[in-house]
């Protein structure tokens, strides 16, 4: 005879006072990590408490409640709220809401469960969720100050999430990894994305690296010297586009219409020149963007010497150097160091020829 299923009985739910509250020594978190009490205080000033307590009433030695609930999941979410309540921002009997655990379980296991069963948000999840937030109105600024990030994160997220739909879809099914999506998201071209995609979805090369030299094999980079010396701000100024990495800080991009950037480089060398030719009277001036072949062979570089310096410029040496020396020697005969002489001060020769020195 088939045995009866038994029923699941849920865990009471309800609001306790803050001051009936106090944490747990069974809680398994030790270790910081995540967003700080800081940051979680405010989002729960600012939203509410979004997930309950997990708590149990404190026994005493007879077995009965005390009135006193202890916490053993929810600890970093008690310690905001205990923020809240220093900052008199939160009344101390104002009512959290609780579940209760009566169950025969260790106070420790429901913090391990808690902590150990919990799935972390996809990224991708994350990117179209700040998507969504842009598309209903809030600016990127908002955005960052809302999830206590900075706005070139919400940058990075946002251009992430416009990246072709089928690229994405390969991402969420694992197929693609976070460097390549992030590689993809160079350019704004879906066509070419797609089409790259399946050039080295049939190759053996598939690092970001190779991506981003696909996307860009008929740009030119930022560093370029043309486009250094014509000008970002210039070349997009006369309709040209720009490609830009978000997640590399020190390189401005590539530039995508070669032909414009080579017109407005021959533009500006012409101006140049002939400014060169009125102000220093010379008879005719050639403008072009490299040496002919063979133009510069038997030429060598020519080094120049340090001038000696004046009587009065050694005596002001001499002076800092002693200086120096004398600080020096303090400082290693020092027990204790101060915050305000961290290092003796470094001693160099200007342009000019003069002694200074500066602290580190």
């Amino acid at each position: 005879m088939a045995q009866a299923t038994s029923k699941i009985t849920l865990s009471a739910t309800r609001d306790i006072p803050f001051n009936k509250l106090v944490l747990s020594q069974q809680n398994v978190r030790k270790i910081k990590a995540g967003v700080s009490i800081e940051d979680l205080a405010e989002d729960i000033a600012h939203r509410g408490l979004l997930t309950s307590l997990n708590v149990r009433p404190e026994l005493d030695d007879d077995g009965n409640e005390t009135g006193i609930y202890r916490i053993p999941a929810g600890g970093r979410r008690y310690r905001a709220l205990e923020r809240l309540v220093a900052q008199k921002r939160l009344a101390k009997t104002a009512g959290v809401p609780c579940i209760v655990s009566k169950g025969e379980t260790l106070e420790v296991e429901d913090s391990l469960a808690e902590n150990v069963q919990r799935a972390s948000l996809h990224p991708l999840d994350q990117f179209r969720a700040f998507q969504t937030l842009r598309e209903q109105g809030l600016g990127e600024e908002e955005i960052a100050a809302r999830f206590f990030v900075s706005v070139a994160t919400v940058k990075q997220r946002l251009r992430l999430a416009s990246v072709s739909p089928r690229l994405l879809d390969l991402y969420a099914e694992d197929e693609m990894t976070l460097e390549q999506i992030i590689a993809f998201s160079i350019t704004n071209d879906h066509v070419r994305r797609e089409q790259v995609w399946d050039t080295i979805s049939r190759s053996h090369s598939r690092e970001p690296y190779y991506i981003r030299r696909l996307l860009t094999e008929t740009a030119i980079r930022a560093s370029d010297r043309r486009a250094v010396y014509v000008g970002i701000e210039a070349y997009e100024a006369a309709g040209g586009v720009t490609m830009r990495d978000l997640f590399d800080q020190g390189h401005c991009g590539w530039l995508q219409d070669p032909a414009l950037l080579e017109q407005l480089v021959m533009e500006k060398l012409k101006a140049d020149a002939e400014e060169i030719q009125t102000t220093e009277g010379w008879k005719w001036v050639e403008a072009a963007f490299d040496f002919p072949y063979g133009h510069t062979s038997g030429l060598r570089r020519f080094y120049g010497e340090q001038a000696e310096m004046a009587d009065d410029e050694l005596a002001r040496y001499d002076a800092t150097r002693a200086e120096y020396d004398k600080l020096d020697t303090e400082y290693a005969e020092a027990s204790e160091y101060s915050e305000a002489r961290t290092l003796p001060p470094s001693i160099q020769l200007d342009a000019a020829g003069n002694a200074t020195s500066s602290r580190i």
